[in-house]
């Protein structure tokens, strides 16, 4: 699963946390599970690592010197070899909301509606959700008119993705 760390900043100085933490983990956790983008991404991810090479083949000789010496090694070796807590380079999110919406009974238009992608990756898609959501992307207008917040709201997180490294159809910022 692509984890990613509480507290990260992201562009615009949106912390992740929250919601949009929400968000980009419940899209970026399909990429684990065989979507063909995944898999791409997953190789360079994995080629990266040649420095765990020497780290597991260095692990046995502090492991036979001393007890102490071999458990910080092994724990640094434990986190070179567990899954990186950075998105990958690219995940391919309109594939993956594509295939959630093939799957999903409700026709769902993640493309041009907010309520619809919430919806799609299992979030509250509430109005109280979505200010809130709104609020921590630093919406500047009025929460009470709704349809202009899910306007901005939509692009603001379509943006979001794609700076994180989220993959979308092309011509879909364009609007």
């Amino acid at each position: 699963m692509f984890g990613l760390p509480t507290g990260t900043v992201l562009g615009y100085g949106v912390r992740l946390m929250g919601m949009f933490h929400d968000l980009l983990n419940n899209i970026f956790k399909h990429a684990s599970a065989g979507t063909p983008s995944a898999k791409e991404t997953a190789a360079p991810a994995a080629s990266t690592p040649s420095a765990p090479t020497p780290g597991p083949s260095a692990q046995p000789a502090p492991a036979g010197a001393a007890g102490s010496g071999g458990a910080a090694p092994a724990a640094t070796a434990d986190q070179k070899s567990a899954p990186p807590p950075a998105v990958p380079a690219s995940v391919d999110v309109g594939a993956i909301l594509d295939d959630l919406a093939a799957k999903n009974p409700e026709k769902l238009d993640w493309k041009h509606s907010i309520v619809d992608l919430l919806k799609l990756v299992g979030m509250d898609s509430s109005l109280a959700a979505r200010k809130k959501l709104a609020e921590e992307l630093h919406y500047a207008g009025d929460p009470n008119d709704s349809a202009q917040m899910n306007v901005w709201l939509h692009k603001e997180v379509l943006k979001q993705l794609a700076q994180n490294g989220g993959k979308l159809p092309a011509g879909l910022l364009d609007y």
